[in-house]
């Protein structure tokens, strides 16, 4: 396991590497220029050029990708060319929304779409299970922003129960922090609920055919520990795989929910950097986002041997 563990944590290291030179090269490439976004409409060309030797623009892009990686090895993220501040201090500040809301918004997902593909699949062909495939196939097609402004419309503009938008952190009471999360979670998570629930349901209907199946069936066993203990048991793998697919596709989703409910997360950070031209800040959330992709892989393989007894590494 540990020599396992030590081979996966260096081959993350080429795949971090191939993912900084994309993000550089991207940034550089697309059009537009920092320089310009801060100096304003009126500025003139002495003033660009003070912008950009001051940014470091001015240099060759083969300087500026080495004292960036230089800088990202020694965990220095840079100073913002738009809030004027580091840019580890502008993540630390906005990781908490943005935890907050995945963590809610995976919860929610396992808790609902675990139990809703086991009883479609345990139900195959039942108005249940048709309607729970119904369900996938509209969690699908909707996406996140259409969602997410249907329940505004109805829950904060119509009715009034819940907040418009905002975050309240943690520290200042639960209540307050769930009110303002309920919505961008419920949002969230109907796409997850959906591709998670009909995999679900595939795995737990393949597993249900197995011979050991009909054999604790044979010897008495409920149909709830035939479910629980033996069904969704074997059919954990996939399920938990398709989880950890639906929590690295969860950072997407953020970016959108986060803008439609304004919520200062770092999905809102990203979008507003992006708009600024904000490349130390772009480039370093979008690194933070790939690392956190890498150990929630690392973590799901490292669960196979929890789950099957017959996976070694």
């Amino acid at each position: 396991m540990a020599s396992y563990l030590l081979k996966r944590i260096l081959a993350t290291i080429p795949v971090m590497l191939f993912v900084a030179i994309f993000i550089f090269m991207l940034l550089r490439l697309t059009p537009g220029d920092p320089a310009a976004m801060l100096a304003g409409d009126f500025a003139t060309d002495a003033q660009l050029k003070e912008i950009r030797e001051s940014l470091g623009l001015d240099q060759p892009m083969w300087k500026q990708f080495g004292l960036w990686i230089s800088d990202m090895v020694r965990m220095e993220f840079g100073q913002s060319f738009y809030y004027k501040k580091p840019v580890a201090e502008l993540i630390s500040r906005r990781i908490e929304p943005t935890l907050s809301l995945s963590l809610l918004t995976i919860t929610l997902t396992v808790l609902i779409a675990v139990p809703m593909g086991t009883i479609a699949a345990y139900k195959q062909g039942s108005w249940f299970d048709r309607t729970i495939m119904g369900f996938s196939v509209l969690g699908f097609s909707i996406p996140v922003f259409v969602i997410g402004y249907a329940l505004v419309y109805v829950f904060s503009v119509q009715l009034g129960w819940l907040p418009v938008q905002g975050y309240q952190r943690i520290s200042d009471g639960i209540g307050g922090w769930l009110l303002r999360l309920i919505l961008p979670s419920i949002a969230l998570s109907v796409i997850f609920v959906a591709f998670i629930a009909r995999m679900t349901r595939t795995s737990v209907l393949e597993v249900l055919g197995e011979d050991y199946i009909r054999t604790a069936r044979a010897k008495g066993q409920t149909e709830t520990k035939v479910l629980m203990r033996h069904a969704v048991r074997n059919a954990a793998v996939p399920i938990v795989t398709v989880i950890g697919l639906a929590i690295a596709i969860l950072i997407g989703g953020v970016v959108v929910t986060e803008s439609v409910f304004t919520i200062p997360g770092l999905g809102l950070l990203t979008v507003e950097a992006v708009l600024n031209r904000d490349f130390p800040t772009i480039q370093a959330v979008i690194l933070f986002f790939s690392v956190v992709y890498v150990l929630i892989n690392l973590l799901v393989d490292l669960s196979y041997t929890l789950l099957d007894p017959r996976i070694r590494y």
